[in-house]
């Protein structure tokens, strides 16, 4: 769907490589017409073949005096144009903040600045700012990982769950069995954990947090955009029907329902306006079987991996940045609703395989029937991509799925994850 007013003088630029940037990309290519420049380290399989993208291969994304180089070297193959910049993952946004002076004159940044952000994606303040302000929140312990020792976890029972607690640091080291979240068994695991980690170099914050049971379709998602009086605008909630299960990729959603929670949306509005945020904050959530609260577990300060499950049911979220930072407009075109809360479907994997791991007889319909009346969308699938070689390479990735769903998480641990939730 085109936009309402259209943008000649737009230029895009996204750093990252993934699925996210690659839906970034295509919610420009929709909306405006436009070929948004994706700088990334390599060339991946999602990026490479692409008709509606450039892709720049930078090698040296990782140092942020190479990345502000390249991107003043970009900058200046568009004279005349504004340039609108975007990160892709939380280690991408805190490479541009950081950056903000040297990049500034030449680029449209629609972050916020670095002390709030240091505020919210410390988990430490997050949870403290939930407490504060009412929000869910799973019981927490932030463990300095290079002050040595192991982490008090007197008040919490096993199994836990362990995550980084900063996102750009954990992004630079690497150990054998690293993955994004883990689920740690027992206090010596997590002992061998943390030896791990400082072994590897990581010296920053990790997050053990009590254990929700429940399998995939507990976790919910929740988007929201704040103009830049610090107003939240729009928001769209989702129901995470499965999350991808391959180590680097553990816990991204792979399927997810739109859907309306008032509540929820409430929620967030008071943490956001409380802090003064600006553009689009992306909320993991999950709900408890055990008392029926949903919590809040992090705050992601960027559009998260998943965003076109926003674009495909019917809010280009590209638009809202445009309108608001390049054109000077409110950043919703008049009329349009400020939550989206009629269902549509986002997915990754190829229809038989979601349904095989969709358990609960209810959803498992929902699913269906969205299906069955075209209302899902795989972000990957886009009509303007033609280049056989691209297409060749969706047709091998998507099946390529069943194996690593089989190897990674099988029925049974799909089933045990269920049972836990009872």
């Amino acid at each position: 769907m085109r936009a309402a007013v259209p943008a000649p003088e737009l230029q895009p630029v996204v750093l990252g490589g993934d699925i996210g940037a690659y839906s970034v990309a295509r919610a420009f290519h929709e909306a405006y017409g436009v070929r948004a420049v994706v700088v990334s380290s390599v060339a991946t399989g999602v990026v490479r073949h692409s008709r509606i993208l450039h892709n720049v291969v930078e090698p040296g994304i990782d140092d942020p005096r190479t990345a502000v180089a390249r991107l003043r070297a970009i900058a200046s193959q568009f004279p005349g144009k504004r340039l609108l910049l975007l990160g892709s993952a939380d280690w991408l946004v805190r490479t541009i903040v950081e950056n903000r002076a040297e990049l500034e004159d030449l680029y449209v940044i629609p972050y916020v600045d670095k002390a709030t952000l240091d505020l919210v994606t410390d988990k430490d303040n997050f949870g403290r700012l939930c407490a504060e302000l009412g929000l869910g929140h799973p019981t927490t312990v932030v463990h300095d990982v290079g002050a040595g020792g192991v982490p008090d976890t007197s008040h919490l029972r096993f199994p836990v769950i362990a995550k980084t607690g900063n996102t750009a640091a954990y992004h630079h080291v690497e150990f054998p069995g690293k993955k994004k979240v883990f689920t740690v068994d027992t206090p010596a695991e997590l002992a061998d954990l943390m030896g791990r980690l400082r072994t590897a170099g990581y010296t920053d914050t990790f997050v053990i947090q009590d254990f929700i049971p429940g399998d995939d379709s507990g976790m919910r998602i929740l988007t929201c955009y704040c103009d830049t009086a610090g107003r939240m605008r729009f928001a769209s909630f989702g129901h995470v029907l499965l999350e991808e299960h391959t180590p680097g990729a553990l816990g991204n959603p792979a399927g997810i329902i739109t859907r309306g929670d008032a509540e929820i949306v409430e929620q967030a509005r008071r943490l956001l306006e409380h802090i003064g945020w600006r553009g689009y904050a992306n909320f993991d959530l999950k709900y408890d079987p055990r008392d029926g609260r949903t919590v809040f577990f992090e705050l992601n300060p960027r559009l998260g991996r998943s965003n076109f499950y926003i674009t495909a049911a019917g809010r280009n979220t590209t638009e809202l940045y445009v309108r608001e930072r390049i054109q000077g407009l409110d950043p919703l075109p008049p009329g349009a609703d400020e939550q989206l809360t009629d269902e549509h479907l986002y997915t990754v994997l190829p229809r038989p395989l979601l349904l095989r791991y969709v358990a609960e007889p209810a959803l498992r319909a929902r699913t269906r029937r969205l299906f069955r009346t075209r209302r899902a969308t795989n972000p990957l699938w886009y009509s303007a991509e033609r280049d056989p070689r691209r297409l060749a390479y969706l047709v091998i990735a998507q099946l390529n799925q069943f194996r690593k769903y089989a190897r990674y998480y099988p029925a049974p641990a799909r089933r045990a994850d269920a049972a836990r939730a009872r």
